[in-house]
């Protein structure tokens, strides 16, 4: 209990695992009983980590009234614990992941899904790399319609993009200095922003670290950013697709792979990179189209997959091109990377993580060699292409072979009926009620 030791402040503590849309359940507790939560864990149903994005049970769920709906043991991660600066009253948050009842990995778990997927990197003397880019809008959503947030500065509202624009940046000072003063306290990464394409909408980039660590950031990024924008006034949006005349949230995530003795295996010195690059490459793009409803596994994910929209929809890799799905970044050999562009803002990071890094080793594994890359624009090429619905994209992650080799049979089973549960209600929303729905969750 050091660290509360040294917040005495803190009042009370939360406790919390993702669940498989990445919302975080857990608890709310005394700070007086946090000896026995950092010793014991907490106990929750294992079914909490299944629930549909609207809190509910999934239909006929194994881990219900089959099984009794019998709990889990949830246990601290390596994180320890982490101040909440988007509360008022001092709170500190535990992140948890699920286990059973005899200790093992409970395989529903989001987090142990990517912890696998680093077992076979470390049983190969790898050690994957990653960093993330997160878009997401500020939205005015005080009335009946969503807005841009008006300048906190001359209470105007930006009358169009402004990509790379300081002015936009500044008008919201006091925000982004209170989220990077929360980012420093909570060990999230956080580097450069930038004011993007859509009216309202910024990019915040996380540095490069270990992969695990890499998505407890981008998962706590999340509750931040959110939780300080409602403190503000107004709300952070990672949905796909808030405004539909504007560009949709992106989230990149960009990856090497050292070997044991800490050499990128990427980097053969030029620009073209190594076979391993080739390989994950291949990997990458074989898997997407069934890991497609991990990248977008929402119902408004799918609005923001559109040509032209500054969104790949195309499958194909490419050096320094943005239009392409895979893209090998220039700059200096050393830092040769992948960069993964199709995920939307609104991924769990940790099923989105497994996704790339999982595709990534099969081809190393495999050794498969990847289409020629393309140059100019994708869009216009006649390329195949990811799933164009929601549905296609749950029926290709229920029986792909890619899959089955990166997830285990239950987290596949429990997020196919997560989410053709929600496929089924989802079609009786109107615009407005989805809007509603993602807002605030994802």
């Amino acid at each position: 209990m050091s660290w509360l030791h040294e917040n005495p402040d803190i009042k009370t503590i939360r406790v919390a695992a993702a669940d498989l849309n990445g919302i975080a359940r857990g608890k709310r507790i005394p700070v007086r009983f946090a000896d026995k939560i950092e010793e014991d864990g907490t106990r929750l149903p294992l079914s909490v980590l299944n629930l549909d994005i609207w809190g509910e049970d999934i239909d006929d769920s194994p881990l219900v009234f089959e099984a009794g709906d019998p709990d889990g043991v949830c246990l601290p991660t390596d994180r320890g614990f982490i101040p909440m600066p988007w509360l008022d009253s001092p709170s500190a948050l535990l992140p948890m992941w699920m286990h059973r009842e005899d200790g093992r990995p409970f395989e529903g778990d989001p987090r142990h899904a990517l912890a696998a997927v680093l077992k076979r990197y470390k049983d190969r003397g790898l050690t994957p790399i990653c960093g993330t880019e997160l878009e997401f809008y500020l939205v005015d959503d005080s009335g009946k319609d969503l807005a841009v947030v008006p300048s906190p500065r001359s209470g105007k509202r930006r009358p169009g993009a402004e990509i790379l624009s300081l002015r936009a940046l500044d008008a919201f000072d006091n925000f982004f200095t209170a989220f990077y003063d929360g980012a420093e306290a909570m060990d999230i990464p956080a580097e450069t922003a930038i004011s993007e394409a859509g009216l309202g909408q910024f990019e915040i980039n996380l540095s490069h670290g270990g992969a695990m660590k890499a998505a407890d950031d981008t998962w706590l990024f999340k509750l931040l950013m959110r939780g300080l924008a409602r403190q503000h006034g107004f709300a952070a949006s990672f949905m796909a697709k808030p405004y539909p005349e504007y560009s949709g949230n992106g989230l990149h995530v960009h990856f090497s792979v050292l070997d044991a003795d800490g050499n990128n295996i990427f980097d053969n010195g030029g620009d073209e990179g190594t076979p391993a690059l080739h390989h994950a490459i291949a990997g990458c793009m074989s898997a997407l189209p069934a890991s497609a409803l991990i990248l977008a596994p929402h119902g408004n994910s799918y609005d923001r997959l559109v040509p032209n929209a500054h969104a790949p929809t195309s499958i194909c890799w490419a050096y320094e091109n943005r239009t392409a799905a895979i893209r090998v970044p220039g700059g200096h050999h050393k830092g040769r990377r992948i960069e993964h562009r199709v995920a939307g803002g609104d991924v769990n990071p940790y099923l989105m993580l497994a996704a790339v890094l999982g595709a990534a080793l099969n081809g190393i594994e495999d050794g498969v060699e990847p289409p020629a890359p393309i140059t100019g624009n994708a869009y216009d090429q006649g390329l195949p292409q990811l799933p164009a619905s929601w549905a296609e994209a749950i029926d290709r992650f229920e029986t792909d072979p890619e899959i089955a080799r990166i997830f285990p049979a239950e987290l596949i089973n429990n997020f196919v009926a997560t989410k053709r549960q929600e496929l089924k209600a989802f079609a009786d929303l109107s615009a407005e009620e989805q809007v509603d729905l993602y807002l605030d969750t994802v």
